[in-house]
């Protein structure tokens, strides 16, 4: 997937190291990778020297980065991550934060070194997808790039929190408005080039947006086989061979997308069963209230698992499942199943 957003020009954001080296693999340029996050290790130093994007995220940060320039004699390129107020109803701990004397102080500091450039903005507001909270960043990042941006800024970061392309069941279950891409293009792209109107489009800044899991939810679903059925006081419960750390955190949430392909021709309908996971965990239920004809050995599939699902997975009861790509109805295997072995093999003996 990476790959494929490569080919079509997009950049890489990443929040690590880990993230970095992978980027790097792809064989993504330095001047196509986004560095964010508030813990960036040994290879910051790396990525400035190869003239790679970094958004700064405290103060700590801003003097690391001014010592580095200082013991180079060279001018790098930098912006900041703003933690800024749009109505959002809780304390995120990202950035520095806008209404405070710290951002005077970072831009102070920044400007005072001879080689460090502010150039840009960050931002990232989570559990704020509305149009109104899209609109209120893009104004507080411009109001904010006007004033301590020097001249026009490079590239402005309005980070991620869109609603993604999901299926009809899914949809269904949010209580609020749920805009299209082109909804949030008129009230952020449209913004930004209607305040830089009497910029070439040559010399207006880049408008970033990281949509990661928005793009990918939909396009990757979950397989998994029921191993029981039973039912105890009155309720059913259908024991799969996946957990909730396969589905990722989008199933504790809402009912995943969810379809039957049935392997047995004794099939016996049931009311109001709970599909749980092979953990020993209690929480384990990745779809509740499910009525309909199942039997043992059924498949079930959970759709919109694209985020996080193969990632969170920890090496708790069971090894990771393998996974399958399918293009133009060919299938290849992307990642194969993981074994014990794989799982200890950081341990010493």
């Amino acid at each position: 997937m990476c790959s494929i957003v490569k080919e079509f020009g997009g950049y890489a954001e990443v929040v690590s190291d880990m993230e970095y080296e992978i980027a790097k693999s792809i064989g993504y340029n330095n001047d196509k990778i986004v560095y964010n996050g508030p813990y960036k290790g040994p290879k910051l130093e790396e990525h400035l020297l190869n003239k790679g994007i970094v958004n700064i995220d405290n103060l700590e940060e801003v003097d690391r980065i001014i010592s580095f320039a200082n013991s180079k004699r060279e001018l790098f390129k930098v912006g900041i991550r703003v933690n800024i107020n749009i109505g959002q109803n809780f304390i995120s701990r990202f950035g520095i934060d806008a209404d405070s004397n710290d951002l005077e102080l970072a831009v102070k500091r920044l400007k005072k070194c001879s080689y460090t450039k502010l150039i840009g903005f960050h931002c990232h507001i989570g559990q704020s997808r509305g149009i109104e909270a899209w609109k209120a960043r893009t104004i507080r990042i411009l109001e904010l790039s006007d004033k301590y941006i020097d001249g026009i800024p490079e590239y402005l970061d309005l980070g991620s929190g869109m609603f993604g392309d999901m299926a009809p069941e899914m949809l269904r279950q949010f209580k609020v408005y749920v805009p299209t891409y082109s909804e949030y293009a008129n009230v952020t792209a449209a913004l930004v080039d209607e305040h830089y109107k009497m910029i070439s489009n040559e010399d207006k800044p880049i408008l970033f947006t990281e949509p990661g899991t928005t793009l990918d939810n939909r396009y990757i679903d979950l397989i998994s086989q029921i191993d029981s059925i039973k039912t105890i006081k009155n309720k059913t419960f259908a024991v799969l061979n996946c957990s909730i750390h396969n589905l990722g955190d989008v199933s504790g949430t809402v009912k995943l997308p969810l379809s039957i392909i049935h392997n047995s021709l004794e099939q016996k309908y049931y009311e109001d069963v709970d599909f749980v996971g092979y953990t020993c965990l209690e929480r384990d239920i990745p779809f509740k209230s499910f009525s309909g004809e199942i039997s043992k050995g059924d498949y079930v599939i959970f759709g919109n698992v694209g985020g996080y699902s193969n990632v969170d997975k920890p090496p708790f009861i069971l090894p990771q499942c393998s996974m399958i790509g399918i293009n133009n109805m060919t299938m290849c295997l992307i990642k194969r199943k993981e074994t014990t072995e794989d799982i200890l093999v950081t341990y010493t003996k």
